[in-house]
């Protein structure tokens, strides 16, 4: 069974750096449209940064200018550079992909969540 596997999680420094990962298990698939989400506790799941297969990408204004979201397409992954962290960009972070498989595309695939923390 295929799957979005994250990583790159950890506790961070307020100001800090974290680059987070989403690669895809089953190398018969590569990753066509991708995002990444957070998840605060008590709060909703959030878009905060995607990126097209051919690699336009958009960000929720409050990271625009700290996060850059980008792709591998040899390692099928996806990537997340997190700059400048705050406090409040603590969440659990997840990966949204769909996937391609020759001229098939599965739709709304997830990954396990990594968990981020900026605090000092």
């Amino acid at each position: 069974q295929v799957q979005l596997v994250e990583s790159g999680g950890d506790l961070v420094q307020p100001g800090g750096s974290l680059r987070l990962s989403c690669a895809v298990s089953a190398s018969i698939f590569s990753i066509d449209g991708a995002g990444w989400y957070r998840q605060a506790p008590g709060k909703e799941r959030d878009l905060v940064a995607a990126i097209t297969s051919f690699g336009s990408t958009r960000y929720t204004d409050s990271v625009k200018g700290r996060f850059t979201i980008s792709r591998d397409n040899a390692k099928n992954t996806v990537y997340l550079q997190m700059n400048s962290l705050k406090p409040e960009d603590t969440a659990v972070y997840y990966c949204n992909a769909d996937l391609r498989s020759g001229d098939s595309v599965y739709y709304n695939y997830w990954g396990q969540g990594t968990q981020v923390t900026v605090s000092s």
